[in-house]
């Protein structure tokens, strides 16, 4: 079993803060050389602590992709949640797609790149964890379905399009040099295009 070494004390209340960090050093590393060509002690060096202070916050590599997995699919979870407290009205569908479209970070962007790049870790990585992004995305579109006068297969399809649209910004980016922010921007225009595609079938 793996000895965890916390942190001296002086450094609880960044926890955090390296926690995010690990993440998102983790990410370039992953992004710049490969998954399998990196390790763990290169990623605790760029962060600038020891082996054994990572091993606090992350076991293995997988955990840290494990944990960007898990973090999305409680931000759509909370969303959920935060539906479900809304009154209804016509403006909703929009406003909560682009709600969830607008949580996307610059590490978030960076994580949906090195997903496309590597479908295969992401393969293995879902067959020994299960779905834990999918399944929260699927309810939501589910419920945010509930909110067409009519469930048309057609309207479900822009619907998860429109859910989806952040993921194809930034690979239709990948040959451009958009910024981040023009990215969600583009992404935002392209929600709003096919929700209001919805209401236009009508």
């Amino acid at each position: 079993m793996t000895s965890q070494i916390s942190p001296d004390a002086s450094s609880r209340p960044r926890g955090a803060e390296t926690r995010r960090r690990a993440q998102k050093v983790a990410l370039e590393l992953f992004t710049r050389q490969g998954y399998e060509a990196t390790s763990l002690r290169e990623i605790a060096d760029e962060l600038g602590i020891n082996k054994a202070s990572l091993y606090y916050y992350f076991a293995s590599k997988e955990a840290i992709l494990q944990s960007l997995f898990d973090e999305r699919g409680t931000e759509a979870a909370d969303l959920l949640v935060w539906l479900g407290e809304q009154p209804r009205s016509p403006r909703l569908l929009e406003e909560a797609v682009l709600r969830w479209v607008d949580s996307f970070s610059s590490e978030k962007l960076a994580a949906i790149r090195f997903m496309t790049a590597n479908p295969l870790v992401l393969r293995g990585l879902a067959d020994s964890t299960g779905d834990r992004v999918g399944a929260p995305l699927n309810d939501l579109v589910d419920e945010l379905a509930g909110l067409l006068p009519e469930r048309a297969d057609g309207d479900v399809v822009l619907l998860r399009m429109a859910i989806l649209s952040i993921n194809a910004a930034v690979q239709a980016a990948a040959q451009t040099d958009a910024a981040d922010a023009e990215i969600v921007a583009a992404a935002r225009r392209a929600a709003r295009a096919l929700i209001a595609e919805i209401g236009a079938a009508r």
